[in-house]
């Protein structure tokens, strides 16, 4: 934007008899101020108002096209086995209860218990898992609790551009194995570029430094 400067009281003088003196006079210093800016602007390609800009509208696409989508309805332990729900025939999402031969979908639970020499309680174990998931953020995935009960939580991850939704659930099985299972999954698309699988073993490892350990290889 070219900065316009007040004329001083002789160039007004000038105005008000000779109109073309005063334009004259005014013309040239709105020509240096836009090529200073132009210059400006050839040493920064991209500027932060434009970075914001793209972001903006990126974040409008995605709430103009809904690309966070609608919550499962299968989510939770199942009522018929208790598990959690196994996952679709895509290649975004990682389940504890899947077939330990299916390399894509199967991924190892968790023993609270198992990295410690003073085993902890269900009630403890749980608490180091919600630090965990709030003070942890793979890929910038923005986590939100939104279901939380004695034996399980469920987690939505957001991405910080075009909002797509990630459900992640985590359920401490009855017994006294100390075990806890999980399961990641993408709402939206076929393949999630190893996002689930990368933001479980983020969280994995910040659980070892507490304790924990997996039951299996990752």
């Amino acid at each position: 934007m070219a900065s316009m400067a007040f004329p001083s009281p002789s160039t007004y003088y000038l105005n008000k008899y000779n109109q073309k003196a005063y334009k004259a006079s005014t013309v040239p210093r709105i020509i240096v101020c836009q090529k200073q800016q132009s210059n400006d602007e050839q040493n920064d390609p991209v500027t932060r108002r434009e970075i914001i800009l793209r972001s903006s509208e990126l974040a409008m696409v995605g709430a103009i096209f809904n690309f966070s989508g609608k919550k499962p309805d299968y989510l939770g332990v199942q009522k018929n086995q208790q598990t959690l729900a196994l996952c679709p025939a895509t290649n975004n999402c990682i389940s504890t209860s899947e077939n330990v031969a299916d390399l894509t979908h199967y991924a190892p639970p968790w023993n609270y218990n198992g990295g410690r020499k003073k085993p902890v309680s269900r009630e403890v174990a749980m608490e180091e898992l919600l630090q965990v998931i709030k003070s942890t953020k793979p890929d910038k995935f923005a986590p939100q609790i939104m279901e939380k009960k004695d034996d399980y939580v469920r987690v939505e991850y957001q991405s910080p551009i075009l909002g797509f939704v990630d459900d992640v659930e985590f359920w401490f099985p009855p017994g006294k194995d100390s075990i806890v299972e999980y399961r990641s999954a993408s709402r939206k698309g076929n393949f999630d570029f190893d996002v689930n699988r990368k933001r479980i073993k983020a969280l994995r490892q910040e659980l070892e430094k507490k304790g924990w350990a997996s039951q299996d290889s990752f």
